[in-house]
């Protein structure tokens, strides 16, 4: 993913308070990284660990030196950092006046150069946010997400298994839904997963018999939320008695979305299973093992512990 200098400008034009000194031509410039620099060291000549790719922010430590510094040390420095051709732009803050010499230099090597209104701490702060959400790695699936205990839970499995279906139980037993069928998943800093609905089906879910239903409508407001940290992934299988499926808990499953792992279960549909309970447990089993505690785990040690202190030849615990 990427974003325009341009898309910058027409997005946050208000919300950043923004404006366009010069480089009106070269607003298609790409923006590849969310993070920010401030290019201190790059105006007195020095391109080490400058990072070009990123956005340059002048503050007024920048700007004043600009002002102050032999204009023709400084127009080669500027050059030599305006030579990039992966640099987006510079933002000058705090609505400070822009020196003509770095005006001149950005219109001359065709990098646009904006003003904010806002002050360098808070225009670092909600430009990083924006970027960091616009750049974020990220993929449409299938299925459901819900929130279950506080769990970001995906449902996934075959057209006509009962995703939806069980979605609409755990909506009743109080639990919170996110998406139904199209879940739109970034891959945010940190390594966390955050699902979200698209817009167009946003709090609606669809049911085979009774079609579209309006959840926000039917449950209240407290049954949905616009996104939630995707933890953990169960995908429903038709039960297949020759199929081996994981009795003990030992058995550790992972599925890679948008890059980062995460938790797998498999669970058997058939007559009889009350999915919503399972998946409820699942979610509260998860907690404990977030927290290092591991039942399966736990009950094998114990086990093998109480096999190793009964006697030879004699049965265990005689």
């Amino acid at each position: 993913m990427n974003v325009t200098v341009g898309d910058l400008l027409k997005e946050e034009k208000d919300e950043l308070g923004l404006e366009l000194i010069a480089g009106e031509k070269s607003l298609g410039r790409k923006i590849t990284v969310s993070d920010l620099n401030r290019p201190g060291l790059a105006l007195i000549g020095s391109q080490d660990h400058f990072r070009p790719e990123r956005i340059q922010i002048i503050g007024n430590g920048e700007q004043s030196f600009c002002m102050k510094a032999p204009q023709k040390a400084l127009q080669g420095a500027l050059s030599a950092m305006l030579a990039h051709p992966q640099l987006p732009c510079l933002i000058l803050t705090h609505n400070l006046k822009a020196p003509p010499i770095l005006v001149q230099a950005c219109r001359k090597s065709g990098v646009p150069l904006l003003r904010s209104r806002l002050d360098t701490a808070l225009l670092v702060g909600d430009l990083s946010a924006f970027l960091e959400e616009r750049l974020a790695p990220r993929t449409v699936i299938h299925g459901v997400l819900v929130e279950v205990y506080g769990l970001g839970l995906l449902i996934q499995g075959e057209p006509g298994i009962g995703k939806s279906e069980c979605a609409l139980e755990l909506l009743k037993r109080g639990h919170i839904l996110v998406a139904d069928d199209a879940i739109e998943v970034q891959h945010r800093r940190g390594g966390v997963l955050w699902g979200m609905c698209p817009e167009p089906l946003r709090h609606y879910i669809e049911v085979r018999g009774l079609g579209i239903i309006d959840v926000k409508q039917l449950f209240g407001v407290g049954a949905i939320l616009d996104r939630v940290p995707v933890e953990l992934a169960v995908q429903l299988e038709p039960w297949d008695a020759q199929a081996k499926y994981d009795r003990s808990g030992l058995e550790s499953l992972n599925t890679s979305i948008v890059g980062i792992r995460i938790p797998l279960i498999r669970i058997a549909v058939s007559p009889g299973r009350n999915l919503a309970i399972l998946i409820e447990v699942a979610a509260l089993n998860q907690r404990l093992r977030g927290q290092g505690y591991f039942a399966a785990e736990t009950f094998n040690r114990r086990l093998i512990e109480k096999m190793r202190a009964a006697p030879r030849g004699g049965k265990p615990g005689a």
